[in-house]
């Protein structure tokens, strides 16, 4: 192998060395050697490839995890592939600019869902939409529409249209609540409805003009009935809560009504004012002053003491005089705007502080003094003698008992002794009055068959004049204590 083809400028040294190593052996037979190849340049253009569709998928896969699934709607309005901010936007957009035509009136005049207020949670509704259906989750593609709520602004949509189709308006008159002076009570005055373009009727509309795809629509702005905001139910209601207050209202001490306040009067403190559509009751601070101002003088009271009968043992045989407390009026600076809050709460019931004067209590110990001696009767209250006067006790046989007795049994009016005068005590006396009797049939009555007083000359009992007889039976009491001595 001495024709060996060079490279040009090789070496001829490095070419003898490699023929100069002997070949490997595989046994006997020698292995032949094959002519060496240069090493293949490695190409890297798929590389750089690969690394970019790579670099697609993971981008691809990541955004899959922010982006709402492909086929997801809210309110009629494609939201997919959108994050949940961009759809929120979207759906907002489409809202706003939806263009409505007005139709049945002069012009047919346009708007846009802005002018109406139209509006409804789009931010809410796309996190739910992402929530349910996000991108990364196959399963979650193409799903059922999202429904959106949308509402209009009512004041809003009204003035825009009352401007556009005036036509179409009247207003409606509300149900009132007024105060009758005749009759003293709160009545009613009956709604009376309007004419208004349907706007329930219009947001239903555009509901479904959204659901259906479309960016625009018509609906009739033809005057419809529109009832009045307080209707006559609202105000029967107001009345009959109004009517109640005037059946309590007024300024309390503890449970009693103590200042009652006239239903003229307590319609000066309140009225009834439609706020909006709603019946409110306002409360006139300064008229209730005027009231308040003339409180101390209706309030305030002395006490009343309590009086009692009693005999000598203490004990009570008649309350005279029951007793009763005092009362002061406290402060009374914020009673007027206080009353203004409760009566704009429906609460007519005005609660007073006052500071209570107890009473005292006096007691009368009466005695009636029989003196035989002198045939008088002495009455005392509490050891001073009232008043005194002749009588005519027992006589003879039938002397009036000394001792100490108590009045017992009273009556008016009697017949005394028996009609069959054969039989004891041998005498009748009929139509006796003012009788007390204190020690059996012994008794202090009227004596009308005689005037001989200071003599005795009875069975027993003490007579004296009917007038001093009835004057005595209204004095004493059962239980008085009748002294009787010589």
């Amino acid at each position: 192998m001495t024709d060996l083809i060079e490279a040009p400028g090789a070496s001829t040294a490095q070419t003898t060395s490699v023929f100069e190593a002997a070949p490997p052996s595989d046994g006997d037979r020698p292995l032949e050697w094959a002519p060496s190849e240069p090493a293949e340049k490695k190409h890297r253009t798929g590389l750089w490839v690969g690394i970019g569709i790579g670099a697609l998928i993971l981008a691809g896969a990541a955004a899959s995890t922010i982006l709402i699934a492909p086929g997801t709607t809210i309110a009629g309005i494609p939201v997919g592939g959108l994050t949940p901010g961009a759809a929120a936007d979207v759906v907002g957009s489409r809202l706003a600019n939806v263009e409505i035509t007005l139709t049945d009136v002069a012009g047919e005049p346009t708007l846009s869902g802005a002018d109406l207020g139209a509006s409804l949670d789009a931010r809410a509704l796309a996190d739910e939409a992402f929530t349910a259906h996000p991108m990364w989750n196959l399963g979650a593609w193409l799903p059922e529409p999202i429904a959106g709520d949308i509402s209009l602004d009512t004041a809003a949509a009204h003035s825009t249209l009352r401007a556009l189709v005036p036509t179409s308006y009247q207003d409606a008159v509300d149900a009132g609540v007024v105060f009758d002076a005749p009759t003293g009570t709160y009545v009613t005055t009956a709604a009376e409805p309007g004419t208004a373009v349907d706007l329930d009727g219009l947001k239903s509309a555009v509901t479904t003009a959204l659901a259906d795809g479309e960016s625009g629509l018509s609906f009739s702005a033809a005057p419809k009935e529109a009832p009045a905001t307080v209707s006559d139910k609202d105000a029967a209601t107001t009345a009959a809560t109004m009517n109640t207050m005037l059946s309590t209202v007024g300024f309390y001490v503890g449970a009693e009504r103590t200042v009652p306040i006239e239903p003229a009067v307590a319609a000066t403190f309140f009225s009834i004012v439609d706020e909006e559509g709603k019946l409110n009751i306002t409360a006139d601070q300064t008229a209730i002053q005027s009231v308040v101002d003339t409180l101390p003088a209706l309030v305030n009271r002395a006490p009343v003491n309590a009086e009692s009968i009693i005999n000598a043992s203490g004990d009570v045989l008649k309350e005279l005089t029951v007793g009763v407390n005092g009362r002061t009026l406290g402060d009374t600076s914020t009673v007027a705007s206080d009353f203004a809050q409760q009566l704009e709460a429906g609460n007519a019931v005005q609660p007073l502080e006052v500071t209570e004067v107890p009473f005292a209590t006096a007691t009368l110990m009466r005695e009636i003094d029989i003196n035989l001696a002198n045939q008088s009767v002495s009455v005392l209250e509490n050891g001073v003698v009232v008043d005194s006067w002749y009588v005519s006790a027992g006589a003879g046989a039938n002397a009036t008992h000394t001792g100490s007795f108590e009045i017992g049994w009273k009556t008016s009016s009697q017949n005394m002794g028996n009609r069959d005068l054969t039989k004891a005590p041998n005498y009748f006396q009929p139509d006796v009055k003012w009788v007390m009797y204190f020690n059996g049939d012994e008794a202090l009555h009227g004596v009308y068959w005689h005037s001989n007083w200071g003599t005795a000359m009875s069975h027993g009992c003490v007579g004296m004049p009917e007038d001093r007889a009835q004057w005595l039976y209204n004095w004493a009491p059962e239980g008085v204590n009748v002294y009787v001595h010589y």
